[in-house]
């Protein structure tokens, strides 16, 4: 969840440090900090500024006592151990000063390895783990960084990124992935480290993506590669083709709404050079056999939060067109469950950032148990995409806004074209069926566009939700799904108390809570259970609910039950939660907006869930 910055190279390491930080708020944070070497000769130390709060805190701290130095570190801390506070910002440093880290991640046993260390003599300055580590290097140093790093990580359990500055060896920086991501930006004289390719990318476009296990030394020239217990790895560059200008806002005001209205284009992406007009698919990155594919007789899918949504969609296509037994399951719950998986399986986990713990350990627990693994993942050069069988890549390119739109989008359409490759080799899905769909598919670009055309009637049906106590969101099948996800984008960002459901479950408990002027939110799109899903409508207005639909532009019925409706193109039902979600993503920031929350960066949430 955190961010990390590293540089060393000739120009001044603070400015450039504090910009790559802003390109890191993404990821949520409640502090930040920067330590740079001192450009001191005589008497090498290092210099830390930090400060609870937003980074423009402490941009005000360091135009008033500036860092002078070529190299340094910086972070933004998301707090899992200690408050926000000034004391535990990153970076820590042990009592000389002379040894300062920042850390992502957690670590396990810092408790048994503080209460060493005070033992020892040391003297703390925080409530945080990350502290101990700065002691731990400290401790072990006898000249040799790399080794004291090495020596320290080993004592220390957990799932970590690591970086550590020294002034007993002031031109480089060691840093070590255990989990938490961690990539080297490799420049003209100058080396960068991050957690996350956009933070550097204005400087480089060529990268070293660190492994887990691994520990990397920069200078100015370059990076190394070991093994943390010894060995030189080499590691092929990267070069990423992004347009820096993708993670600017490009004049929207947050960058929420610009992701929003990127998911025309991002569809189109994900679909492009995928599916041919007859609806034959071909996935790089997939590469199990028509053999495997129709062997398959279970169907998994793990993730979290919104790709967890993604996912109840992805059961409903996968049980659907292929009409294989398909399980969705949380995996924070699945990776401490005994499920029933065996081979011959397949297991989908999906992960915006590819660096979800909780989805890792799930992905790897199946893979344990016998089930090919594909991943679905949003970043190249992901754990994820690494420890998989098979890569599905969504395209959706950077999203910097905490709430996911435009990914989720993408983990939908990705999963539409995985049923169709797996269904034309089992033979449920003919060239009709997949034809239609892939019609489907090529005409969604457009009428997510003609949804974001009609954006003002999202911005009025807000006005009346803005004020709300309790809001509640029903659909059915693919509906449900959709109302899920709808659901979670308002209580995200706008801090209003919702919940989903499917619209049968109403009268089982809820219905209780429906009194007059109670907003209810009702997805409409599925011929088979429409008119069940209207019973419900007509239910909660009995009991003076204001009911706001999202249906089809040419659905004539609806209008008589619904106060409001928000109006989508008429498309395959099965395609419809691409459109159906996209006036719920404008309702809900728009919600927000009127309420005056900060939309892109919402209280307590981070953009990768990077511990359990």
């Amino acid at each position: 969840m955190c961010g990390i910055l590293g540089y060393v190279g000739p120009r001044q390491a603070a400015p450039l440090i504090l910009d790559g930080l802003r390109r890191l708020e993404y990821r949520g944070y409640d502090s930040a900090g920067i330590a740079v070497v001192a450009d001191s000769v005589e008497d090498r130390v290092i210099d830390v500024r930090k400060a609870k709060g937003k980074i423009e805190r402490l941009a005000g701290i360091l135009d008033r006592e500036p860092l002078a130095g070529t190299v340094g570190i910086g972070h933004t801390r998301w707090a899992t151990h200690g408050v926000p506070s000034d004391a535990n910002a990153h970076p820590h440093t042990d009592a000389s000063g002379r040894f300062v880290v920042v850390h992502n991640g957690i670590i396990e046993n810092f408790h048994e390895l503080k209460r060493s260390l005070l033992a020892d003599g040391h003297v703390f300055t925080s409530e945080t783990d990350t502290e101990v580590l700065a002691h731990l290097v400290a401790e072990e140093y006898d000249g040799n960084l790399v080794e004291a790093v090495r020596r320290a990580v080993r004592h220390a359990a957990g799932a970590y990124a690591l970086v550590v500055m020294s002034a007993a060896e002031p031109e480089r920086i060691v840093a070590v992935r255990k989990v938490s991501p961690l990539v080297v930006g490799l420049g003209d004289g100058e080396t960068f480290l991050a957690s996350d390719i956009p933070a550097v990318l204005q400087h480089t476009r060529d990268f070293l993506v660190i492994e887990d296990g691994e520990l990397v030394v920069i200078d100015a020239a370059g990076a190394t590669v070991e093994l943390i217990g010894g060995g030189v790895v080499h590691r092929p560059v990267l070069h990423v083709d992004w347009d820096a200008e993708q993670a600017e806002k490009g004049g929207f005001e947050h960058f929420m709404l610009k992701e929003i209205y990127e998911q025309p284009a991002v569809v189109t992406e994900t679909v492009s050079g995928r599916l041919e007009a007859s609806g034959e698919v071909w996935l790089e990155g997939v590469g199990f056999d028509d053999a495997f594919a129709a062997s398959i007789e279970h169907l998994w899918i793990t993730a979290c939060g919104t790709a967890y949504h993604a996912g109840l969609v992805g059961r409903e296509i996968f049980s659907r067109l292929l009409r294989i037994p398909t399980s969705v399951e949380f995996a924070h719950e699945m990776r401490y469950a005994d499920p029933l998986v065996t081979a011959p399986s397949l297991t989908v986990a999906i992960s915006q950032s590819g660096e979800t713990a909780d989805t890792l350990a799930a992905a790897r627990l199946a893979r344990s148990r016998g089930s090919r693994l594909l991943a679905l993942t949003n970043v190249v050069g992901s754990t994820l995409s690494r420890e998989a069988d098979d890569i599905l890549y969504t395209r959706a390119g950077p999203e910097i806004s905490v709430a996911s739109t435009k990914a989720y989008s993408a983990m939908l359409v990705a999963q539409y074209l995985l049923a169709l490759r797996i269904g034309r080799v089992r033979g449920v899905v003919d060239a009709d069926l997949s034809e239609r769909i892939g019609r489907g598919l090529h005409a969604l670009p457009g009428q997510v566009e003609a949804v974001l055309g009609d954006e003002e009637s999202v911005a009025k049906a807000a006005i009346q939700i803005a004020d709300a106590q309790d809001v509640y969101f029903i659909g059915r099948g693919l509906d449900y799904a959709v109302a899920m996800e709808g659901s979670l984008k308002l209580k995200e960002i706008s801090y209003l108390h919702s919940e989903a459901m499917p619209a049968g479950e109403l009268k089982h408990g809820t219905l209780a809570l429906v009194t007059k002027g109670t907003p209810v939110i009702v997805v409409l799109t599925q011929g088979a259970v429409y008119d069940k899903t209207m019973s419900a409508v007509q239910e909660v207005k009995a009991r003076g609910a204001t009911v706001l639909a999202v249906g089809y532009e040419d659905d004539s019925s609806i209008g008589s039950f619904a106060d409001d409706v928000l109006r989508i193109p008429r498309t395959d039902d099965l395609l419809s939660p691409v459109t159906a979600i996209v006036p719920l993503q404008l309702l809900a920031y728009h919600v927000a907006r009127l309420r005056g929350h900060d939309i892109d960066q919402p209280r307590n949430l981070a953009k990768s869930v990077t511990v359990e």
